[in-house]
């Protein structure tokens, strides 16, 4: 099986007054995601949610500096690593993925041995 990375960009500004009541349904929204991806014979093997982008340190060179590296829509905010037959599965997987506030970016996983 192949491995892929599910990139979820969604717009911060959705979840900045969210309550609690909104955090409980996103994490039941993305606990069934995660039952769902089974029943296409995958298996998430990694992912995590991200701190918000104002939590961001970039580096480019030598220059550290806060926030994240452009000021965009949309922003990374969290990521599945999925084992997956092939790409067609892995896009069946990703659009099951719960994204109210923008959308997802399918990615193989580039194999390196460093042995």
């Amino acid at each position: 099986m192949a491995q892929y990375a599910i990139l979820i960009y969604e717009a911060e500004s959705g979840y900045a007054s969210a309550g609690p009541e909104v955090w409980k349904e996103i994490g039941e929204a993305h606990t069934r995601f995660a039952q769902q991806v089974g029943e296409h014979g995958s298996k998430i093997i990694g992912g995590d949610a991200l701190e918000p982008t104002a939590t961001a340190t970039s580096i480019r060179g030598d220059v550290v500096t806060d926030g994240p590296f452009a000021e965009t829509k949309e922003a990374l905010g969290g990521y599945y690593l999925v084992e997956a037959d092939d790409l067609d599965a892995a896009i069946a997987i990703a659009k099951q993925v719960p994204m109210p506030n923008g959308g997802v970016e399918v990615r193989p996983i580039r194999v390196i041995d460093f042995s």
